[in-house]
């Protein structure tokens, strides 16, 4: 999702008694059962209504380059579990270098890595991330909720668990296609223990309202992005 300047309601770098405390376990699980009853609902509706559009992407991805439509790549779920998230792909065949990215010490990989090799189709799809709309499978296969924190390659989890406090806490709910990292402007090459410390904040003061106000910001920012 794209960077906006909103600030956080409450900075996930503030003290633990500085922000709303974390809710029970049962009334957290029930809140985390309608959530995902809800999104699994939502994204069912988004992939109906937005066939035709899903179509015509996939038509531009196969004439703009070789390859499949679809990017398939390994990624970190809730406690631990690994899945294929699903993205239209945006980029012509990886160079045998490329495949060595390391992100910067201290940040989180994604956006442009090393050489960029995005097709001309590709980066209309990038900057309005209409090339995370497969996700919405993710959803429906239980993989993935609506909002949630970004997953990860397994290799740079493993790699973060150990170098950034409470990392591996984020694991703790269903990952999302946009979260509260994002929408705070915590998305591509930046703090990978800023990001961090924004969805353990997020998971700590889950509440329908917050993926409501996620959900809508990121709308405005793909909107944005658009015009």
């Amino acid at each position: 999702m794209l960077t906006l300047t909103t600030p956080l309601d409450a900075p996930p770098t503030a003290p633990r008694h500085a922000v709303e405390p974390a809710p029970a376990p049962q009334a957290s699980a029930l809140r985390f059962a309608v959530k995902h009853a809800a999104g699994w609902l939502l994204a069912l509706v988004a992939v109906v209504v937005l066939l035709p559009l899903l179509l015509v992407i996939a038509a531009a991805v196969k004439a703009s380059s070789p390859g499949p439509v679809l990017y398939r790549q390994r990624r970190v779920g809730r406690d631990g579990r690994t899945f294929d998230i699903l993205k239209f792909r945006s980029m012509g065949p990886a160079p045998v270098e490329a495949r060595d990215f390391r992100p910067t010490a201290g940040s989180a990989p994604g956006g442009v890595e090393g050489t960029d090799r995005r097709t001309p189709v590709g980066k209309l799809l990038r900057r309005t991330s209409l090339d995370e709309l497969p996700q919405l499978l993710n959803v429906l296969r239980g993989e993935m909720a609506l909002v949630g924190p970004r997953p990860e390659r397994p290799e740079f989890v493993e790699q973060f668990s150990a170098e950034v406090d409470r990392y591996a806490d984020r694991h703790r709910v269903r990952v999302g296609i946009t979260g509260w990292a994002q929408v705070n402007g915590l998305r591509g090459q930046t703090s990978i223990a800023d990001r961090a410390a924004a969805d353990n904040w997020y998971v700590d003061n889950h509440s329908l309202w917050l993926d409501v106000k996620t959900l809508a910001l990121t709308a405005r920012a793909v909107c944005r992005a658009a015009e």
